[in-house]
């Protein structure tokens, strides 16, 4: 959640209950909601939040999502709060999404990513193709390094035991790894990340490195992966977390 004085804007409500409490015990009005996508974890909420609010609805073009909603796709400006967002295509773990990034949201880059980019991992391909979310991620990972990354779960200290057995001699994987669990024994968030830390310790963002490539082929010796077919390296390693426990 957003806030500015008494007004506030939430981001994919999978769940009206928990913003509504908020709402209520700190006496803020909800201004809008953004949507990244249409699976029913970030879009649950949105028409009991409307109902009861007035809110506005802002999505993505492309894809369903509890009507009435302002639709938006890359290259547009959504402006709430004061603060404008320009919307950014990135389909991949959906085929319509979208994430929301403003260069300056009180005084440092912020970016949406929904379930496209997590910290130490990315989303699930359910429609888009593994050149669809390569592309994605490489346009979120071209932002500015200090961008805060506000992702739609905290799926992190999952994500890092899979990027561990990637690159296990990663020493900033190492040292960011401790740093969340610490913030988890706490009950503790580990989010939002930063896109400078995320080039440096997730294997998504780092499909390209000698380490990264060499992991992945070790892991399928009889289906070779060129190290030259940089989508086949990354499909590879989506495929291998998919099935990694």
């Amino acid at each position: 959640m957003l806030r500015e004085a008494q007004r506030a804007v939430v981001v994919d409500p999978g769940d009206a209950a928990p913003v509504l409490a908020a709402l209520q015990a700190d006496g803020l009005q909800l201004e809008a909601i953004l949507v990244t996508h249409h699976h029913a974890d970030h879009t649950g909420g949105v028409a009991e939040l409307r109902a009861a609010t007035g809110c506005r609805v802002i999505g993505p073009a492309a894809e369903a999502v509890p009507e009435p909603a302002e639709r938006v796709c890359g290259g547009d400006t959504v402006t709430v709060l004061g603060i404008t967002f320009r919307v950014i295509d990135v389909p991949g773990h959906t085929a319509g999404h979208i994430a929301f990034f403003s260069p300056d949201a009180g005084g440092t880059p912020l970016l949406f990513s929904g379930d496209t980019l997590f910290s130490g991992g990315c989303g699930r391909l359910f429609e888009g193709t593994p050149a669809q979310m390569l592309r994605s991620l490489d346009t979120l990972a071209a932002l500015p390094g200090d961008t805060r990354l506000c992702c739609g779960h905290e799926y992190t200290l999952a994500n890092l035991k899979f990027a561990q057995a990637v690159e296990p001699h990663n020493t900033a994987l190492a040292d960011y790894t401790a740093r969340c669990q610490a913030l988890r024994s706490d009950g503790l968030p580990t989010l939002p990340s930063d896109l400078r830390t995320e080039r440096a310790i997730n294997p998504f963002l780092r499909s390209r490195t000698r380490d990264v490539i060499d992991a992945v082929r070790r892991l399928a010796p009889t289906d070779p992966v060129s190290e030259r077919d940089e989508v086949g390296v990354f499909a590879a390693l989506r495929q291998w977390k998919n099935e990694y426990r």
